[in-house]
């Protein structure tokens, strides 16, 4: 089998390629850069065949991907700076990357009659509410530009191929870029105080799990819409930036101790500073991977504990 997956740059690329490597498929990173230009960590996606594409240019996508015959695609490629998306500089490119570029993908895999696997996220939802949503749910109503050009990349998705896995995800967290749990642990270093919201509610998704899981996805044939995202239930990000801090500690980083650094809980409306409005509710209901005989991810506990292990801090 050979797999092309799309921004290989990002936390999410960088790990399905290296797992592919695990498993012995073959595997094409691409992204926009002429070289590889993700984390230089000697992992086998830094030696792995690579083709840049512009995504946006729709002759380039058919030309390169016609040429490299995968027999599927995972699309992990995204313009995810949800503030910076709210910039109407910007707005043109995050709708050419997150609808154009998805399109184009989806135009070629249509016409080579191969799956494609597109990486969505809950805020194609109105983020309201305490239910979680179903993977099959059309309620759909983004809050922000992020989440409607996610959308359309989904609907680009879905009108144009049968053989689709929409896989929507929350909170991610990887080795290779920036996120969350960096963010707090640089920030928690030089205050001795931090405010952290805790009405919006979710669970984080490691990419080193959820690659695992992608790659046992596409070699089915259980196409559709899931949810995926750890185990190990719901939580708010004021909990999350509790457990890094205790984890970090256990780890001998007594800078994060409670008696040095203090977290208060604050609401998003206290908080302010968010340009793109936010979900309070990114709840997703994950039960349709048992259903359909997947494995689900670890527990967030677990992965953070792996996670810290594996980043300098």
């Amino acid at each position: 089998m050979k797999v092309l997956v799309t921004g290989v740059a990002g936390q999410l690329g960088h790990d399905v390629m290296n797992e592919l490597a695990r498993r012995g498929i073959e595997g094409i990173g691409s992204d926009i850069a002429d070289t590889y230009s993700g984390a230089d960590d000697g992992t086998a996606v830094t030696t792995m065949r690579y083709v840049p594409i512009d995504l946006t240019d729709g002759e380039a996508v058919q030309a390169r991907i016609i040429f490299e015959q995968p027999d599927a695609v995972i699309h992990c490629a995204a313009w995810t700076a949800v503030d910076a998306a709210e910039d109407e500089e910007n707005q043109h490119k995050v709708r050419g990357i997150n609808f154009g570029g998805t399109k184009n993908v989806a135009n070629v895999c249509s016409e080579l009659k191969i799956p494609m696997m597109y990486i969505s996220t809950d805020y194609v939802f109105n983020g309201q509410g305490t239910e979680p949503w179903k993977p099959d749910c059309t309620d759909y109503a983004p809050l922000n530009v992020y989440g409607s050009t996610k959308l359309a990349g989904e609907k680009a998705v879905t009108s144009r191929l049968d053989k689709f896995f929409i896989v929507r995800i929350a909170w991610v967290f990887g080795t290779n870029g920036k996120n969350f749990i960096k963010t707090m642990l640089n920030v928690g270093k030089n205050h001795d105080e931090l405010k952290v919201v805790n009405d919006q509610i979710g669970t984080p998704t490691y990419t080193y799990d959820l690659a695992r899981l992608l790659v046992d996805m596409i070699q089915t044939d259980k196409y559709g819409f899931y949810h995926a995202t750890n185990e190990g239930g719901y939580i708010s990000w004021y909990d999350f930036t509790k457990e890094i801090f205790r984890q970090a500690v256990e780890l001998g980083h007594t800078e994060y101790s409670e008696d040095r650094l203090k977290v208060l809980p604050v609401t998003t409306e206290e908080y302010g500073v968010s340009k793109a409005a936010r979900p309070f509710n990114s709840r997703l209901d994950k039960s349709k991977l048992v259903e359909q005989g997947f494995t689900p991810l670890p527990t967030w506990q677990d992965a953070l504990s792996r996670y810290l292990k594996e980043i300098e801090f």
